[in-house]
This record gives structure tokens, sequence and C-alpha cells, in this order.
């Protein structure tokens, strides 16, 4: 079963759902295998280079920020920052990401956090301005682009990250041997080599260190939530 942690649809889905369609405690980690930030882009309109000028600007006029929807990662992160840094904004979300980018692209909304394989094409052709990357050190294939916990959003990190789950049924002993062949895999240089080229970067983990990430950044973004009373709709 693949996932996506890091704030994504697996982890978050357990802290605003009631009513799941699986059991969590049914699943076990097998192993991460990569990790792709988020960016934090603006459409060029937007008369902001960086993430204090951003904040600076939210103060004086509206800013409209799409997402997949609420309670998707691209929406707690832009919360999570605006915890951090005092940006005022306003939420749009939308039934998807694709559409999300889209309508930031065209102006009708001025900012999103997204992955970095969705947005970077859209920023090196000139369609969206990059404010910061949400990595807490910096990725080599955008070097001179500051985090954004360097601009003040405190100890920040987001991005998607993927991997395999399995039942919790499955023998530990068949865990740790798929892990093994899934690492053999996503180490290949071919396949390496096309991460980098999307923006991700291999992360792999032994099969208890994957259920252990799974619970440390659940908790991560529950004490988010809480910092904002629980809230994920409406304006921040």
């Amino acid at each position: 079963m693949p996932f996506a942690p890091g704030g994504t649809s697996d982890v978050i889905a357990r802290l605003i759902t009631k009513d799941l369609p699986f059991k969590p405690e049914a699943l076990q980690g097998v192993s991460l295998l990569a990790y792709s930030p988020h960016l934090l882009v603006v459409h060029p309109s937007v008369a902001a280079s960086n993430l204090k000028e951003l904040v600076a600007l939210s103060q004086r006029m509206p800013i409209n920020v799409a997402s997949a929807g609420s309670g998707t990662p691209n929406h707690l992160g832009v919360l999570d920052i605006a915890l951090s840094t005092g940006l005022k904004w306003q939420h749009v979300p939308y039934r998807g990401g694709a559409q999300a980018l889209n309508d930031t692209v065209a102006g009708t909304t001025q900012a999103m956090l997204d992955r970095m394989v969705a947005t970077y094409p859209q920023v090196t052709t000139g369609r969206l301005k990059l404010i910061g990357v949400s990595k807490r050190t910096r990725m080599a294939l955008i070097g001179d682009v500051l985090t954004l916990a360097e601009q003040g959003a405190k100890d920040f990190e987001s991005g998607t990250y993927q991997g395999v789950m399995a039942a919790v049924s499955m023998p530990k002993a068949s865990a740790e041997r798929l892990n093994a062949a899934l690492v053999q895999v996503v180490r290949a240089p071919e396949i390496r080599a096309r991460l980098i080229e999307l923006g991700a970067e291999i992360m792999t983990s032994s099969a208890r260190e994957t259920s252990v990430f799974i619970i440390q950044d659940r908790k991560r973004w529950a004490r988010v939530l809480q910092r904002a009373g629980n809230q994920v709709e409406g304006t921040r």
C-alpha cells in the first residue's frame, strides 16, 4: 500500500477524519522511499520576492492561497507558516491540486504551497515566482533558494514522502525482506537520476523506522492543528 506522509493524506486523514475506510492500527510501515519538498510560489504579479515581503504584503491586501482542499498538506502547510510568521491569508480550497495550480498560474489565486514536481516547471518558465522551499536544508537542484525556515517560518518542513505500508499481519521477517528489495530498487542509478530530475530525493528507512516516522509526523501535524484551535477552514 503506497502512502505519502509528511503532511499528506495518510497522516492527516487520521487527524481530521472520523470515519476512515481503513483502520490505521491495522497497518505497519515497510519503507520510506523518496521525499519531494513543497515550494511556496506566487503569481508573478504579486509584489513579493521572499517570505518577509509576502507577510508584509498580506497585512495590506488579501492574499488568496489555493489548495487541493481543506485539510490537505498544502493547506495545513500554509496554516503552519501563517502561525509562525503572521501571514494573513484567505484559503481557497479546490477539489484537487491540478485546478488549484492552474488557477494560481492564471492569477485567479495569488499563492500556493505545492509539490516541487508540480510547481518547479512553472517556476522555470516564469509563470510562477518562487518564494521558498519547505525543506529544512536547501535542495541541491535549487541550492540558491532560501528555505522557508531560513526566512522566518521556524523549523518549518513539509513535503511528500513516498513509501510502502503493509498489514500488521505481515510477519516482520517478510516486511524486512520487502524493505530490502524496495531499497535496492530505489537506489538504482537510473531511478535516483529520475527522482532528482523530478525534484525528489532518495529517502530510505527500515520497517521499524518507517512506522516511527509516521507516528512522529502525525504528532507534528496534530500540534499544528492544536495551535490553530483544531480548525481547518476559513480565513487565517
